[in-house]
Parts: structure tokens; sequence; C-alpha cells
């Protein structure tokens, strides 16, 4: 993993929520208190980030899928950039309640979709113009809600969410499909509900790109390899041919090659940060 200590705490990551608003199953994820705001350990949150990004590049290696989730504002964007950069689906709009557990209706309004999007389609034939603007709506509405996931076939293997908070019917459906659960999880969230825990603030926009983007670079780099490997191997299997068809017989291929408070108490606060860090930790922590 290449994020480190330091990393974490220039975005703010350690901050957590107003002690008053805290989860108290978050207690092993908390390092102490300042000026009423939860300060979250970051060895913790390295830890976390460690397992979980072990874990999703394993799923990556293994040809499964992964659904990258994150309706909030300040988040939404990175989540669909990272996403689209490592080759999974995402939901950045409105989570429909079914998406996992009633994904055949799902796949039934991505269908219609696809219909909606093709020119020729019997849906446009003898339509009035109202009837077309519409039709038209309703593609555009559609969009919006299934752009992220519009050529997922199946389940995803497993979830990633930015909010556990905020996403909790996502990570209800995905444990009543024994999906795993991969989240960032701020101290206002009980974290028994996640599979792997990410300890961080997730208000944090630097700490969220951060922290996607390290998850995004993972699956990257296990993709990529997967796609070397597969290159060598046909490579290989071309070499052998060609040595098979001139020699006429097989040659034997060859053998694969084969001290945190006092950190914390000095560093400087984020400027976004800076202002609220007496009362409230950043952005949008006073409006959950």
């Amino acid at each position: 993993m290449n994020i480190t200590f330091e990393d974490l705490l220039s975005t703010g990551a350690h901050f957590g929520h107003l002690t008053r608003k805290w989860n108290p199953n978050y207690s092993p994820y908390i390092l102490m208190v300042r000026n009423g705001i939860h300060i979250i350990n970051l060895e913790e949150t390295r830890k976390g980030l460690g397992k979980a990004a072990v874990f999703l590049a394993d799923v990556a290696e293994n040809g499964g899928e992964i659904l990258f989730v994150g309706t909030k504002k300040n988040a939404k964007d990175i989540v669909q950039q990272e996403a689209d950069k490592c080759g999974m689906f995402y939901v950045v709009e409105r989570w429909l309640g079914g998406t996992l557990t009633n994904f055949s209706t799902i796949r039934k309004s991505i269908k219609r979709l696809q219909l909606l999007e093709k020119e020729s389609s019997p849906l446009y034939k003898n339509a009035t113009k109202k009837e077309i603007l519409s039709l038209e709506r309703e593609m555009i509405r559609l969009q919006d809600l299934h752009r992220g996931i519009k050529d997922m076939k199946r389940l995803p293997n497993a979830i990633f969410v930015v909010d556990a908070n905020l996403e909790t019917i996502a990570v209800q459906e995905a444990h009543q499909l024994d999906i795993p659960v991969v989240a960032i999880v701020d101290s206002n969230t009980d974290p028994r509900n996640i599979d792997y825990v990410v300890p961080a603030n997730d208000d944090s926009i630097r700490a969220v790109k951060l922290i996607v983007g390290e998850v995004s670079r993972t699956i990257c780099d296990v993709k990529n390899m997967a796609y070397a490997k597969d290159g060598e191997s046909e490579e290989t299997a071309e070499e052998e041919a060609v040595e098979i068809s001139t020699n006429g017989a097989g040659a034997e291929s060859a053998e694969e090659p084969a001290a945190e408070a006092d950190a914390v108490e000095a560093a400087p606060e984020p400027d976004e940060k800076e202002e609220e860090a007496s009362v409230e930790p950043e952005g949008t922590k006073e409006e959950k």
C-alpha cells in the first residue's frame, strides 16, 4: 500500500464527528477526543485499508466484479471517475431499493433504457411529438439512474461503499445476499455491519479521494498483471506451436519464473475544517 500515515493526516482523515454523535461500537477505532471531536486512529485506517485492498484485489484477480457506491454530493464525482479507471460498476445517483435484492427488475428497467436509446426502436414508430418528448425524458431519467450499472449482467462479488451510514439500504441488501461489504466508516456509524472497515472521515473530499483512489489503483494493478500474464501465455503457446511444426516434436515448455497521538496533536488542521474545529469537523458533519 502506497498511502502513509502522513498522507492520511494531511487530508483530515482523522477527524470524526462530535462526541455526542458517535456510535459506541466505533470505540476500537478512536484514538482520542480533541475539542469535543473524536479523533480516528489512522494506524487503524491504514490497517483496514490494507486488508480491504487485498480483498478487493483478490476479487478482481479472479474475474469478480465490484460495485462502487457513493451517492453523497461531495463524493459522487470521485467515485464515478475511480470506478471508470479500474473498469468497475458504480452507483452515484439515488440508490434504488432492490438494486441487488430485486436485480431482475432492475435488469428489465435497463433493457427498457437500451430500447429507448435505439433510434430505430419500435417505441418511436408512429409516436406523436408529445409522446416522443415523454420517451426522451424517460430515457434521460433512466440514464442518470443506471449509467453506472447498465452493463452489469449479474450481481457483484463485492461492494465498496463511501459512506456506510448514508448507504444503509445498499449495505443491508448486500448482507441479505451474502455479498461482502467494504466501506469507509466514520465515527457515527456501526462498523459491525461492515465486513472490511476502513475507519476514516467520510466527509473530507480529499480523504475520500485518497482512499478511493488507492482502491482503484490496486484493482488496476491486479488487472494489468492478469493481462500481462495472459499475453505471456499466448506468446509462449505460439512459440511452442512454431517449434513443434519446425522440429516435428513438442519441446518441453520452460518453467515460469517463479507516537500517533503526538503526531495528531502537532498536525495542522486542514483549511476547510479550521474554522469549525472547536465545534464540528468538516463540511457536512452538522448536517448529519
